[in-house]
Parts: structure tokens; sequence; C-alpha cells
């Protein structure tokens, strides 16, 4: 059952496994220093599909479709699937989803969103409510610029602090404990902060406040440091927001993380080749890259100890053209190798 430890971080008793993992990318994505792990590369950004969002649909069920297959397991065997998007109503994963017949929640938690849906599954399993779940999570380049700036042909110039979001998605699937899979120890829900950043185009900078705020909590109620873990990864605050959450730790909590960090933001994409500024973003940026490479160390046991942190910006386009502030959100998930 779970228990919690501290003030906000929940122990899980039997540390549920994810038994079957696949993340899906598009033609750019497949260009960066990851591309080896992933499972199928698009280099069609429709998909074959006459829309963007509907291209995205297809990214999640692609993902879905193949964790499931490597888990051994039928959509009819799932007893829920959490899945988030950034489209409004999130109908990237409702549409995506909805011939699987599997018990649906959708969930919104910006970037932040492969976490969350790995913290509820994780949970609930744990509490015996599931014996089983999928945990997925996509973004399109080309919808994401429509739903929060402007359609491609606008042709805006990106400022140096702005990061491009992934074409891809990520599904893991979860179930009761099981030998030699990577297993999930321990969950962490974030809370709401704001540093009153107005800048659409700086999400990392409004996200690392409440990364910094959960890393720090996380460390507190565990009573560990970030020396006991091989890595501590967030997802998505790219170059300049990674440079502030090791600023604030080291400020606000006299935590030093610089030996052990790494973003997927910076990771998916290489910075001197590929023209991204400061990194990667969007609900797939993260999903890609703990659904194919994260979780498939840990699976060789090449990695043991990672505390996955994904952040996300919780504005919407009607909150920044009523000149509204971007919140920041972040919650955490202690993935192990056994």
């Amino acid at each position: 059952m779970p228990k919690r430890i501290g003030r906000y971080t929940i122990f899980l008793e039997n540390k549920p496994s994810i038994t079957g993992n696949a993340a899906v990318v598009g033609k750019k994505e497949g260009e960066g220093p990851l591309a080896h792990e992933f499972d199928k590369i698009h280099e069609d950004e429709f998909l074959g599909k006459e829309t963007f969002e509907k291209a995205e649909s297809e990214l999640v069920k692609d993902a879905v479709t193949r964790a499931l297959f490597k888990a051994d397991e039928k959509p009819e065997d799932i007893d829920c699937c959490f899945s988030g998007d950034l489209l409004n109503q999130c109908i990237g994963s409702s549409f995506g989803l909805r011939e699987f017949g599997m018990p649906f929640s959708g969930l919104y938690g910006a970037c932040s969103t492969m976490a969350l849906s790995l913290a509820l599954s994780a949970t609930l399993i744990d509490s015996g409510a599931l014996e089983s779940a999928v945990a997925s999570t996509s973004s399109h380049f080309c919808s994401a610029e429509r739903q929060y700036r402007n359609p491609l042909e606008y042709g805006g110039q990106r400022p140096p602090a702005a990061q491009w979001t992934v074409t891809g998605a990520g599904a893991a699937v979860l179930k009761s404990a099981t030998p030699d899979n990577p297993r999930v120890n321990a969950v962490i829900f974030g809370k709401i902060r704001d540093l009153g950043i107005t800048d659409v185009n700086n999400m990392g900078a409004a996200m690392a406040p409440a990364a910094a705020e959960t890393i720090s909590a996380f460390l507190n109620d565990t009573k560990t440091s970030p020396d006991d873990f091989d890595l501590i990864l967030t997802g998505d605050l790219g170059k300049v927001g990674s440079d502030l959450l090791k600023e604030l730790l080291i400020k606000e909590n006299n935590i030093d993380i610089s030996k052990v960090h790494n973003d997927c933001g910076i990771m998916i994409y290489d910075a001197e080749t590929q023209d991204v500024h400061a990194g990667g973003s969007g609900c797939g940026c993260s999903a890609s890259v703990v659904c194919s490479y994260i979780i498939n160390k840990l699976r060789k046991k090449e990695l043991n100890r990672v505390l996955f942190v994904g952040t996300g910006a919780l504005l919407s386009p009607t909150s920044s053209l009523q000149g509204e502030s971007v919140p920041g959100i972040a919650h955490g998930v202690l993935l192990t190798s056994d």
C-alpha cells in the first residue's frame, strides 16, 4: 500500500513494474543523438493523415500499441489508461485511443504529463485499485504552434530562450510488481509555483521554480542527497531553465545537483547541429526520452536510481492574451532498476 514519507512524498511498498515501454518520434527527433533508442521514426510529419492534430493522435496510438505488444498485453487487459497532451480537451490522446476500448483518464499537466501519468498509474496499482495501467503522453511541433502561438505560415521569429516542441509520444505499461523489470518506488505531486514570467517563449524560466521545489521536497522527505541517484532528470526545462534550476537549488536550499542532473529538452536534440535554440519541450519530449533511453537503461541496469521530475507550464492562449503570468508545476517519480 502507498505510504507517505515526510510531508509530500508517497512511498510505493510493492514497487509497481514497467513491463513494456515505447517511444515514437518525428523526423527532426530522429536526427538527434537518441535516434537509436526510439521504436519508430516517422519521416512524414502528417503520418499519412490530413491534419497535424490527427497526426498527433496517430503518434500516441502508435506508442501505446507498441508498448502493449512489448508487455504482451491486450487493450482489454488494461484497467485504465492515463494520457494527455497539449491540445484543447486533450484530443490528441482521446481521439488516438478511442478505438482501444480501455478505461481512460485524460490528464493535463502540460509538459509534466508523462511524470503525472506514471505517478497516478503506479500509485493506484500499489493501492490495489488497479492491476494494470498505461501511462502515455504526446505532442507535435506543428499542432502545438497552432495551439499556443501562430500557424506555421505566420513565419514568426523565435527568440533565443524559446524551445522546440517535440513531435513524439511515449507510453509505458505498468503492472503489479514483476521480476526483471524497472520499478516505480516513490512519487511526489508538485505544487504550483509562479515566478511571474509572462514571456510565453521562456517556458524554462517559468517552470524552474516548481522543479526546484519538488526536488528539494523529495530529497528532504526521503533524507537523501543528489549523490544517492545516478540521475536527476528534469523534463523539460531546456538550457535556460536547467541553468536557473541549479542556481535556485543552491541559493535557496544549498543543494548542488550539477554532477547528476540532465534534462530531456537538452538530451533529445543536438544543440550544435540542430536549430532548437534553448532545447526541446512539449509533452512528447520527456515521454520520448523516458520511455526509450531512460527505461531501457534501467532495464539493462546501466542506470539504477533515476529521479524523474516532469515540469509543466500551466498556461493557455487565453491566459496569455489576458496578460496572465505562467505558473509552473513539477511532479516526481523515482524509477529504479529493481
